[in-house]
């Protein structure tokens, strides 16, 4: 039997690396941080326990990892969803899909989230990874595609105000409602409410009009 080749030995490390980081996400949703083990996770992907160690220097860079993966898949799907926008308008549709994917997640997935959003709060800090570098281009994009004249320097600010939104959402005994925190995002992109996916409650206010043109 030949050797396998350089491309065929990438996709299969590819392969185990994502496991891994889906059966994070997981295990971490289902049972939480300090319940779930590196060796759990390793069984749940079906690797060896050494080999979480290969790709991750321990449990909670693997999470931050496994997170911002998520996050990148959901937001990239928000973003391709059929119908695609066109038009003069694509880019607030698509940053409204943006919005509500990240808060989406928030609401959909607590547990996870709330212990992502820890780790990050803590010393150890926003861990950069391959995971994080492409949920980044992919904000990038979608400011680009709003209309920002820098990028570069109003995708961190976008980032910054949907952890912000997060936050809130993710509070353990009062968290914010997901409407309020969505309207006081879209007012500040100058977004109308039925952009994107809007939530089943009413907007604050009671009123579906646009809002405020953006600046």
């Amino acid at each position: 039997m030949s050797p396998r080749s350089a491309s065929v030995n990438e996709e299969l490390r590819r392969r185990s690396r994502e496991r891994l980081l889906q059966a994070a996400v997981e295990l971490v949703g289902e049972r939480g941080y300090e319940a779930t083990t590196l060796g759990d996770i390793a069984q749940r992907a079906g690797a060896a326990r050494g080999l979480v160690s290969y790709y991750f220097p321990g449990k909670r860079q693997l999470l931050q990892s496994a997170v911002h993966r998520l996050m990148h898949l959901t937001l990239e799907a928000a973003l391709l969803r059929e119908p695609r926008p066109t038009g003069p308008d694509a880019g607030n549709e698509l940053m409204a899909r943006a919005i509500d994917a990240i808060l989406g997640l928030a609401h959909d997935h607590p547990l996870l989230m709330r212990t992502h959003m820890a780790g990050v709060l803590t010393a150890e800090g926003f861990i950069q990874c391959p995971e994080q570098q492409r949920l980044a281009q992919l904000l990038r994009e979608t400011v680009a595609a709003y209309g920002s004249p820098d990028p570069d320097a109003d995708y961190p600010l976008l980032r910054a105000l949907l952890m912000g939104s997060v936050v809130p959402l993710l509070l353990p005994g009062a968290p914010m409602p997901q409407a309020r925190l969505r309207a006081e995002l879209f007012q500040r992109y100058g977004l109308v409410w039925e952009l994107g996916v809007p939530p089943a409650e009413d907007p604050p206010g009671g009123t579906r009009a646009p809002s405020a043109p953006r600046p």
